[in-house]
């Protein structure tokens, strides 16, 4: 099978599991405790792997599954599926619509190929390392905003429970970015963020921590748009990396500026 057709069969079985979520969707699912919420995002995740896992397992035998979405750090050697069944599944069960289904296929912790589908919007989001990024098929490329001061720039939240130390991180690069860029979005999902870096919607997107799931379909996707991936210093970033990244050429040198200070 060639890359062209093991893409073209990967987003095939994304959007089926996207089809599936999207049933799903509707009014808004009432919860009281913790574990109410635990419960139905684990069903969301459980409609869409039904789909997923078989078909993606069939495309690469060999390649191990990541089972832990929430999972950051590098990966061990060979190939694995790194899929985020229900990109911002909270917000899938608030009735909200920014959510998504990815699949990444991961070689030796490089981004071989990703697959981002929104179905809401039936949009197709695919990369390939070295073959560029598209949407629905059309060549995407980041913006060519020229300075921070004339960006839109976005950050995420990686998840509920990070440390003190990391929330008040977060919380500080909001307000230095709100005094240097133009408008600062703050909202989940990160793939969804990325996907508009590589559609050059918005300039640049940070985040400290964050899941494999969450950053490496992004990655690829910015990259292959002809965007800069780093840390928030400037570093070459890896999935051990504690902060993260994507930007447009003409913006990435002042926005690592601003998160350094």
């Amino acid at each position: 099978m060639t890359t062209d057709e093991l893409l073209n069969t990967a987003a095939q079985a994304v959007r089926s599991a996207g089809s599936e979520l999207l049933d799903r969707f509707g009014p808004v699912v009432r919860y009281e405790t913790f574990d109410q919420l635990m419960s139905a995002l684990a069903a969301n995740d459980e409609a869409a792997l039904s789909v997923l896992r078989p078909r993606l397992t069939e495309l690469r035998p060999d390649a191990r599954w990541v089972e832990e979405e929430l999972d950051g750090g590098a990966l061990p050697a060979g190939e694995w599926w790194v899929v985020d069944p229900a990109e911002g599944n909270v917000n899938h069960l608030r009735g909200i619509p920014e959510w998504a289904v990815t699949a990444t296929l991961v070689r030796d912790n490089q981004p071989v190929l990703t697959v981002v589908h929104v179905p809401l919007t039936g949009d197709t989001y695919t990369a390939v390392a070295g073959g560029g990024a598209h949407l629905n098929g059309q060549p995407l490329h980041v913006s060519a905003t020229p300075s921070l001061g004339l960006s839109v720039v976005a950050t995420s939240q990686a998840r509920p429970d990070e440390a003190l130390a990391v929330t008040e991180r977060v919380g500080a690069s909001i307000t230095a970015m709100l005094h240097d860029a133009l408008v600062v979005r703050t909202s989940v999902p990160a793939t969804l963020h990325l996907v508009n870096v590589a559609a050059g919607r918005i300039d640049a997107f940070w985040q400290y921590a964050g899941a494999r799931a969450d950053l490496l379909p992004g990655a690829l996707l910015v990259t292959e748009a002809g965007g800069l991936i780093s840390d928030a210093e400037g570093r070459p970033w890896t999935p051990a990396s504690d902060s993260f990244l994507a930007a447009a050429p003409g913006v990435h040198t002042e926005a690592v500026a601003t998160l350094s200070h």
